[in-house]
């Protein structure tokens, strides 16, 4: 996989890494929200973020081959983030504006650790394509990490079965037939989701994708039950948190950052135990 030239190692057991740098944001609300959040979670650690490049100054929407093109360098550093951390032995903690990044991060867990499912939270389904007609590269993020269609970003797909999306509300006939087709587990918002969840994971160490856009289906005092059993039955290896619409009002911006760090609370408390775990090994 084509690498970026530079890499500064990162010294503890955890690797809180914050991308400023533009994918597929439309709006300048995503960075903001980004640099609150990796601040508080930072806080929340015990460590000091690190920020990786500069917010685009009026990001706008664009076809999904500009973005692809320019966000590239963005795209491989996501991905040579998470492996440097797992290489390290340390726990990944990466925070995007935009759900595009798991066109290289999720393909590169997939490589580095083979063993490891992939927990996909995401009211979107983001398995549309090219030939579904989308032009919105975030929309196109899992489907170019499962392989069904060419990023151009030399990844070897995850396989699928690998992988569980779940809270998924909205999606379009096309997407919605070609997971049909994979071996991907889908799991709605319903009632049973924390029971199906469970299952589809089946205890195996889980990586954990989260856009925030979730919380448009599963409600959030439901998502932090969710993420405590889940992080109550298997071991966390890393994970990743996207799509924080962050408030323009500097009080209402931290309001809305402190309420997502409380549900965010169950994926903080096993980044401790699993670095304390990593640290006495």
């Amino acid at each position: 996989m084509e690498r970026p030239l530079s890499r500064v190692d990162e010294p503890g057991p955890v690797a809180l890494v914050g991308l400023l740098c533009r994918t597929a944001e439309r709006s300048a609300a995503p960075a903001q929200g980004l640099e609150q959040l990796a601040a508080l979670a930072g806080k929340r650690l015990g460590l000091e973020p690190r920020l990786i490049g500069s917010p685009a100054e009026q990001p706008a929407p664009a076809p999904y081959e500009r973005d692809l093109a320019d966000s590239r360098g963005c795209l491989l550093e996501a991905g040579g983030q998470l492996e440097d951390a797992l290489g390290g032995a340390r726990i990944p903690v990466l925070l995007a504006g935009d759900s595009a990044i798991a066109l290289t991060t999720v393909p590169t867990l997939a490589r580095v650790r083979p063993d490891v499912k992939v927990l996909y939270l995401d009211s979107r389904g983001d398995y549309a394509t090219p030939a579904t007609g989308e032009d919105y590269l975030g929309a196109m993020a899992l489907s170019g990490a499962c392989g069904e269609w060419d990023p151009g970003l030399g990844a070897q797909p995850i396989d699928p079965a690998r992988v569980v999306l779940c809270g998924v509300a909205d999606l379009g006939e096309d997407e919605r037939e070609l997971l049909e087709r994979s071996a991907a587990t889908v799991i709605g918002s319903s009632l049973e989701t924390l029971v199906f969840t469970q299952n589809a994971l089946d205890a195996a160490p889980v990586f954990v994708h989260l856009d925030l856009e979730v919380l448009n289906a599963i409600e959030p005092d439901k998502l932090f039950d969710l993420l405590e059993v889940v992080t109550a039955d298997c071991d966390l290896v890393g994970l990743e948190l996207a799509g924080f619409e962050a408030p323009a009002d500097e009080l209402e911006r931290q309001a809305a950052a402190s309420a997502v760090l409380h549900v965010l609370d169950p994926l903080l408390d096993a980044v401790t135990r699993a670095a304390a775990a990593q640290a006495s090994h």
